[in-house]
């Protein structure tokens, strides 16, 4: 019939529909998470609180190094359940990045500095590549972006356990912004018509740790997912680090073959001088 849309256009429907569904969906269990979070972080931080408070009370006049061990035992994990709910809270609700020029080289280096004690204890070696690069800028919030690296970075120290090799190497590329029906950016020229260019920064974080099994990766980045099996962490660390890069306007992306390694891609955009 004239004028009816083609089998093509309706499945471009569908796939749109399709796509706006699934955003709904994501964003509903993102509130849900949120919710939960603000409700759990009021009702449990503070008998939490009280725990720590009192568990480091008694451990400060106790001297025998089994009940110490205890008490500081008890100390960190509500200790650490504050911090999960915490996580929680920014992966459900990031909070506005305040945006300024970041020298991501710099920040890397300090990271660096930063994990350098936990790689000494477990043999591992952390290197930036390429160490006489200059600075490379982008518009970010340096506090979050420096959360979002570390995380990945703790995640491949995580899948080494012991030994092994944490490369970093820096970047900068153009990104083609063409829009959907237009030339290539290398092929704008010939035909007349204009595809815009970005600058991207480029960070690889890269290990030579187990790697990550293919059914894995598609869960890489949810809260709480535990490949504990390829060595990864528990809890919400990629989680994060997706969720703030994401906030940030940029993307990250795996590379991993289990047994290879793996190779976590950041991809911001680079500040516009």
């Amino acid at each position: 019939m004239e004028g009816s849309p083609s089998i093509a256009e309706q499945l471009a429907r569908l796939k749109v529909l399709e796509s706006d569904f699934q955003q709904a969906l994501d964003a509903e269990k993102l509130e849900a998470m949120a919710e939960f979070a603000a409700g759990a972080g009021h009702e449990i931080n503070n008998p939490l609180t009280v725990i720590s408070g009192r568990a480091q009370l008694l451990l400060r006049d106790e001297t025998d190094p089994e009940r110490r061990h205890a008490l500081a035992l008890i100390s960190a994990q509500a200790m650490r359940v504050h911090e999960m709910i915490a996580d929680m809270m920014l992966f459900a609700r990031p909070p506005r990045p305040e945006l300024q020029p970041v020298d991501v080289v710099k920040l890397i280096d300090e990271m660096i500095v930063e994990l350098s004690r936990r790689c000494e204890r477990q043999e591992t070696t952390i290197q930036r590549l390429d160490e006489e690069a200059g600075p490379v800028l982008v518009e970010a919030d340096p506090v979050q972006i420096g959360v979002a690296l570390r995380a990945i970075c703790r995640n491949s120290l995580e899948a080494l356990q012991s030994g092994g090799c944490i490369e970093i190497e820096v970047e900068t590329a153009d990104e083609c912004l063409a829009a959907a029906g237009t030339a290539a950016c290398g092929d704008s020229e010939a035909d007349g018509t204009s595809a815009a260019k970005q600058s991207e920064t480029i960070i690889h974080i890269r290990d030579d740790g187990p790697g990550i099994k293919p059914e894995e990766r598609r869960h890489l980045f949810d809260p709480f997912y535990s490949a504990r099996q390829a060595g990864r962490g528990l809890g919400l660390g990629l989680s994060k680090a997706w969720r703030i890069i994401t906030n940030h306007g940029g993307r990250i992306e795996v590379d991993s073959r289990p047994g290879h390694g793996a190779t976590f891609t950041v991809k911001l955009p680079s500040l516009n001088m």
